[in-house]
């Protein structure tokens, strides 16, 4: 994916006035899961599905080189990561591994049959998960709480790799809480978006003499 293909040409010419430096994140979300058994998993550390070897390869070749790979510590998303490597030439990287970017921890409500819990839950329009944004699950956490703890991680990152693309392969709700930030929605709003499989967020962050900004260049898009 060119630079030329995914800036207007408004923004391109700021870029090259030296009036913003853009940081480019590129979002992952892991391959799927497939030996949950139908249960809830979280932040269980489940192994995923990287099988599909045509599917790698389109996703590598919408990946940048030369970029700051990072990972949560979670087993799934280091395995899609490699999968992505292995299917692209990108040349020698590092898997950076930050605790911050992982998934939701649903606490006691992981390790339970997700049909069966879900039918005790009241269905609310507009959640589109396992319980609204601000209801923190037994002994872990909730939606508000994984945004809280996103946030901040990308902002630590976009200071120490700024002007650099970063490829974040991490968790669906991670992603939408990075959405969220990126939109300055309310936690709840960021539970409005789908993170398929294997999908790509792109997000650039311009950092400007007056201020920052983000700006949203795809959400979603599935090789």
């Amino acid at each position: 994916m060119s630079e030329s293909s995914t800036r207007d040409p408004v923004v391109a010419a700021s870029v090259a006035d030296g009036e913003f430096v853009c940081t480019r994140w590129w979002w992952v979300r892991h391959a799927p899961v497939h030996v949950d058994q139908g249960r809830i998993y979280g932040q269980t550390d489940l192994p995923c599905d990287c099988s599909d070897a045509r599917l790698f390869s389109a996703l590598a070749a919408m990946l940048p080189r030369d970029a700051v790979w990072v990972t949560s510590h979670l087993l799934r998303t280091q395995q899609t990561a490699e999968a992505i490597l292995a299917a692209g030439d990108f040349g020698p990287v590092s898997l950076l591994q930050d605790r911050d970017l992982a998934e939701q921890d649903l606490g006691d409500w992981q390790g339970l049959d997700r049909k069966s819990f879900l039918k005790t839950r009241k269905q609310q329009p507009g959640s589109f998960w396992y319980a609204p944004a601000h209801e923190r699950a037994p002994n872990g956490e909730s939606f508000a709480d994984l945004v809280a703890r996103v946030e901040p991680a990308v902002a630590r990152m976009t200071e120490a790799y700024r002007a650099r693309d970063i490829i974040a392969v991490a968790h669906g709700g991670t992603i939408r809480a990075a959405i969220a930030m990126a939109l300055g929605l309310p936690p709840d709003g960021g539970l409005a978006f789908t993170t398929d499989n294997c999908s790509l967020t792109r997000l650039d962050h311009y950092q400007g003499s007056d201020g920052d900004g983000w700006r949203v260049v795809t959400i979603n898009d599935r090789p």
